[in-house]
């Protein structure tokens, strides 16, 4: 006896439709699962067995074979023990195979017959409603952020008794369908964290940061220890404007297929903020691994990754960041297939002047011979550096601003002045442009939105001219007075925006 399931696997942060097709035959008791199963897909063969005998539905003394349509491609992950569990259960009389048509499913079964949670669920979710699919049965523990997905039926299963009973219609028995307002979750007060206003001094560094998150302009501050570069960095997130819903539904995405998604989260509603440690691996950093996942800075789509001692990181895993930067996805490409990966993040980096981190503080405490700072700043590669819009040196706070009882503006306070920035720019750009901030203009739109006068003209060419500017710097000081504007509320870019954005880059280094 033959029966259809409809399944789905996820690709890269998509996914695809599965027919999972169980077959019963006659002839020596075999298990045989066929379409290029991988490890876990075949070692959900002993996980189906065990969990329906304890369930107590045993495996039928027949030939069975499991096929996983389409056929050439691979098949990775245990999301397939639930939908072969079902197919066993129709294939030998347990269930209609019409009970099964217009509903999906997805799920890792226990020995006991339990439905655990599984990655992915998100995307799957949203294939199947795109397909047409009426429902889908997913683990409890996924549930809430598939039915964050409009357009499906959603239902959560704790085991696979529980999914006979509510495909045979059993009375009482129906699993409740799971229904999740998104939009009320994106509402202000759930987004919480470090608050500005505890970061004692440094006005000049909070200015940048403001910046940074008004025209989404790449950072770098370098200062000594305890200056408060990482206490910085860590609120630069929350001065972020709100996540828009289709945002938060691609930053969901990511983290649902990376397996990072908290237990019973239906949707993160807060910009994410990654801080790798600098022994972090290439695959960890850009993506990669088998099958291949995304890394950090996809983790860190629409949001923050920060990188705290620059310098300590590997040349080669801060130059594969150069792309996605400007293009905002990444894309790995291995011997067994090529994905890509949103990477459309706000870097902020943090380091130390040299090795000892004491040069230029003004005392006498850094010995470091001055070949050996100028080598520990090489390490940051000229082209990298190019790409970091804000570049400022913070110094050390001194005793008056750390006894200074007063404090200073609050998060909510300059996330206001930066939401009405970038509602400037989208009005500016509209939606059909794909320019969602002034960071990510191309040069052929920023000639538009940014005409040099005469009176802005003199300066820029100072700047050029001492501190030797590449085209690509020259371009991001105009975005910098752009965002300066915006935050002001002005409609052109004039001499005063000019000159401060020329102040937040440090002078280009000799051979860089």
């Amino acid at each position: 006896m033959l029966a259809r399931v409809t399944s789905a696997a996820v690709r890269g942060v998509d996914s695809y439709l599965v027919q999972v097709e169980v077959n019963l035959a006659r002839g020596l008791p075999t298990f045989t699962v066929v379409g290029l199963p991988e490890g876990a897909v075949r070692e959900g063969r002993e996980r189906v067995g065990a969990a329906l005998r304890n369930a107590g539905y045993p495996l039928p003394p027949r030939r069975i074979t499991v096929n996983l349509a389409p056929a050439d491609v691979r098949k990775e992950g245990s999301a397939f023990d639930l939908p072969i569990a079902v197919g066993l259960l129709a294939a030998s009389g347990h269930l209609e195979p019409e009970t099964l048509a217009g509903t999906a499913f997805v799920g890792e079964l226990g020995l006991d017959g339990s439905v655990r949670p599984v990655r992915g669920v998100l995307p799957v979710a949203a294939r199947c409603a795109q397909a047409g699919v009426g429902s889908i049965v997913v683990p409890t523990g996924n549930a809430l952020e598939a039915a964050v997905v409009g357009g499906i039926t959603v239902f959560g299963a704790e085991d696979v008794g529980s999914v006979l009973r509510h495909l045979a219609g059993k009375e009482g028995a129906s699993l409740p369908p799971v229904r999740v307002d998104a939009r009320r979750l994106l509402r202000p007060s759930d987004r919480v964290g470090p608050d500005l206003r505890d970061v004692k001094g440094q006005e000049t560094a909070k200015r940048v940061l403001e910046i940074a998150a008004a025209g989404a302009h790449n950072v770098l501050l370098v200062g000594p220890p305890g200056s408060g570069k990482t206490m910085l960095a860590r609120r630069l997130a929350g001065i972020l404007p709100p996540l828009t819903l289709a945002e938060a539904l691609e930053v969901t995405r990511v983290h649902s297929v990376a397996g990072c998604l908290p237990p019973g989260c239906a949707l993160l509603a807060k910009r994410p903020f990654r801080a790798p440690h600098h022994t972090v691996s290439d695959a960890g950093l850009i993506g990669g691994g088998v099958p291949l996942r995304p890394g950090e800075i996809s983790l860190a789509h629409h949001g923050v990754l920060f990188l705290d001692e620059l310098a300590e990181f590997r040349r080669n895993a801060l130059e594969a960041l150069r792309q996605p930067l400007e293009d905002g996805v990444v894309q790995v490409s291995r011997v067994r297939g090529t994905e890509r990966f949103p990477a459309r993040f706000l870097l902020a980096g943090a380091m130390n002047p040299c090795p000892c981190g004491y040069h230029g503080d003004g005392s006498d405490r850094c010995l470091c011979d001055p070949s050996h700072v100028e080598r520990y700043r090489r390490r940051i590669s000229g082209p990298l550096m190019d790409r970091m819009d804000l570049q400022i040196e913070v110094g050390a706070v001194s005793f008056h601003a750390l006894s200074d009882e007063r404090r200073g503006e609050a998060t909510a306070t300059v996330r206001e002045r930066v939401a009405e920035a970038r509602a400037r720019q989208d009005v500016r750009f509209g939606e059909e442009s794909g320019v969602f901030a002034n960071a990510q203009m191309p040069a052929a739109l920023l000639r538009k939105v940014v005409r040099p006068s005469p009176r802005i003209v003199r300066p820029l060419r100072d700047a050029v001219d001492q501190r030797r500017l590449s085209a690509r710097a020259y371009h991001r000081v105009l975005k910098v007075a752009r965002t300066i504007a915006d935050l002001a509320g002005e409609a052109d870019v004039k001499e005063d925006h000019v000159l401060e954005a020329v102040q937040y880059r440090l002078p280009e280094r000799e051979g860089a």
